[in-house]
């Protein structure tokens, strides 16, 4: 693989209507209990959204660039300073349930910052996707974005 194929891909069953599914990752209002705490708005073609995680007093503007109802979304966003886009594939499977798929891709830098940007990213999404499967099967709000670092973002 050369480094211009670095990316980071996660995916999990979700027992859940793909209807479901994906609005749990374009409304705001379900979003945040699983991932960031606040949006600004919900997931819209061409809109641009601000995401926050006030437990760690980050924030970002992330650009809806495509949006397949029920099947894709894309966004970009700048997690690390640089814009990558992050493109959610959603499975509507025979059973009812939803097979998710996320890849974060385009990193900057040489190899190895690439690299470890997509070990980093590859890391987030588990955490997002375990996170969303908690509160859309069971109703758990597990807080793994939150408690991944109890004492704030590590510095750099």
């Amino acid at each position: 693989m050369n480094d211009k194929e670095i990316a980071a891909k996660v995916e999990m069953l979700i027992r859940r209507p793909v209807a479901e599914v994906f609005e749990a990752f374009v409304d705001p209002q379900i979003t945040s209990r699983f991932w960031f705490s606040r949006g600004s708005g919900r997931l819209e073609a061409g809109k641009s959204v601000r995401w926050d995680w006030e437990m760690y007093g980050f924030s970002m503007d992330a650009h809806v660039k495509a949006i397949e109802p029920n099947k894709r979304l894309l966004v970009e966003w700048s997690a690390d300073g640089a814009p990558t886009d992050i493109e959610w594939v959603f499975t509507s499977r025979p059973d009812g349930t939803t097979f998710v798929s996320i890849t974060n891709s385009g990193f900057h830098g040489d190899a190895r910052e690439k690299a470890d940007a997509a070990i980093a990213s590859t890391e987030g999404f588990a955490f997002v996707l375990a996170g969303a499967k908690a509160l859309l099967e069971h109703g758990i709000q597990l807080n793994l974005v939150p408690d991944r670092f109890p004492d704030g973002l590590p510095k750099t």
